[in-house]
């Protein structure tokens, strides 16, 4: 039998075992090791895997995954999500859908600190749900709501699934945050959008609300003034003396604002999402630093505002300990499995193929992309990535988008991750509807998947747009390199 007609196999045996509730890093390692066995011989099997598994996880790069899970568990535990939407209503809640738009709002910020999805979703469907629960939100729409902000936690950078991606195609972990902002932020501004055009036509599914003492922010502390004074200061020296470049100066400027007008109760965690975030940007650390520097600072700041005590710590060392066990695990079976395909050639085949074929390079990206949201819809999004990149991406590298291969893998890997929050949302799957339904149980899934279907049709467009626009995403790439 041929090398592709195995690799086919592999595929359905694989997909069988997650059809049947099959752990999906044991699936993947157990078909990659079979179909290596077969192809190369037992022996070879076992010098692979005498290696590989150290030299994998050695890898000081995956070092990030943990940190960043860290940093988003310690904030989860200290309560940071629930002070974040309701810093993010009072400033929105007078505005018809303001409190919609205060998860989105909320769920931009919290993902610049967390970087997964479902952990987004479960926090604000902790945080935020009772809140649209008492002043009268459609079931429906708030559950969708919240559904859709969870997927910002995997846009807006840090993102574990693009460190993932980085990894597994051998790309530069910090550009792809930098790629993923602004189609991260124009995920939040369609969605504002959206919540904004369904109350328009639907009053009924948002009631607007009266002014109240809530409304009126805590008063901002005098020692905010001073530092963000400050900092406007070394700002306006740096870009007079010339000491660092527009980058540096502009994100102490942005730092600077925040500090001035956000309420001091969420200015901590934000101030050192900025710091995370804009460190990497600006290459004053790189990610896997960034992500130490975000998770050390995460804990100092839980630990001053008493909001993480001894019992929170630690069930946060524990849920990182448990999801980063998880995530190594698929990428051990992922990279076997991957070695399988390489040895059967059918990626290899597949570009050359789909390469000599003539098809528009465009035709055959939109093709992949609907065949994600396919996927997305029906399997984790993490299996579904290490799955299909052994793949897919030679045959994206091998196409002719007028581009340089890395801008290319850059593009590719954003509109990947735009897909992604789609299958996360979609039905009949939706990981992101189960965990909300889990949480608002009296609300049928029925009505969460009817929540969220006026947002995946801004998802569609937007993602049209940055496959149009591959600019949307390389811009801010070229500009910090």
């Amino acid at each position: 039998m041929s090398g592709v007609f195995i690799a086919l196999a592999g595929f359905a045996v694989m997909l069988a075992l997650m059809m049947a509730r099959a752990p999906i890093g044991f699936a993947m390692l157990a078909v990659g090791a079979a179909g290596y066995a077969y192809l190369a011989g037992p022996t070879a099997l076992v010098g692979y895997m005498k290696t590989n598994a150290y030299h994998q996880f050695a890898n000081y790069t995956l070092s990030v995954i943990p940190l960043f899970i860290l940093m988003g568990a310690l904030a989860e535990r200290g309560g940071i999500a629930t002070a974040l939407f309701k810093s993010a209503a009072r400033a929105t809640r007078r505005m018809p859908g303001g409190l919609a738009m205060a998860v989105i709002g909320a769920c931009t910020a919290f993902g610049a600190i967390c970087g997964s999805a479902v952990a987004t979703t479960a926090t604000f469907g902790r945080a935020a749900l009772p809140e649209l629960e008492k002043y009268r939100y459609d079931g429906g729409f708030a559950t969708g709501t919240i559904a859709v902000g969870g997927t910002l936690g995997i846009l807006i950078p840090p993102s574990v699934i693009l460190v993932v991606y980085a990894i597994t195609t051998e790309q530069n972990i910090a550009k792809l945050f930098q790629a993923a902002l602004i189609p991260g932020l124009l995920a939040a501004l369609s969605y504002c959008v959206t919540i904004a055009i369904i109350v328009y036509r639907r009053p009924d599914l948002a009631p607007r609300l009266e002014k109240t003492e809530e409304d009126a922010p805590p008063p901002a502390k005098g020692w905010s003034r001073v530092i963000g004074a400050a900092v406007l200061a070394i700002a306006a020296s740096l870009h007079v003396s010339g000491a660092a470049g527009w980058q540096v100066t502009s994100a102490l400027a942005a730092l600077a604002i925040v500090i001035l007008v956000v309420e001091a109760t969420v200015m901590p965690p934000i101030l050192v999402a900025i710091v995370v975030v804009g460190g990497i940007y600006g290459g004053v650390f790189t990610p896997t630093e960034g992500a130490a520097v975000g998770a050390i600072a995460m804990l100092l700041v839980g630990v001053a505002q008493r909001s993480l005590g001894v019992r929170e710590i630690l069930d946060a060392i524990r849920q990182t300990a448990e999801t980063a066990g998880m995530i190594f695990i698929i990428l051990l079976g992922a990279e076997v499995f991957g070695a399988f395909l390489a040895l059967s050639r059918l990626p290899t085949i597949a570009a050359e193929t789909i390469g000599g074929s003539g098809l528009p390079a465009h035709l055959v990206l939109i093709g992949m992309l609907a065949f994600y949201i396919l996927l997305g819809a029906v399997m984790d999004e993490l299996a579904m990535i290490l799955l299909t990149l052994p793949v897919f991406f030679p045959v994206v590298q091998a196409l002719d988008f007028g581009m340089p291969p890395d801008d290319v893998a850059i593009w590719f890997g954003i509109l990947v991750l735009i897909v992604v929050g789609i299958g996360l949302t979609a039905p009949p799957v939706g990981l992101n509807v189960f965990v909300i339904s889990a949480l608002a149980r009296s609300v049928p899934i029925t009505q969460t998947y009817a929540g969220v279907m006026p947002f995946l049709v801004a998802d569609l467009i937007r993602l049209l747009a940055v496959v149009a626009f591959p600019w949307l995403a390389l811009w801010l790439v070229h500009a910090l390199n």
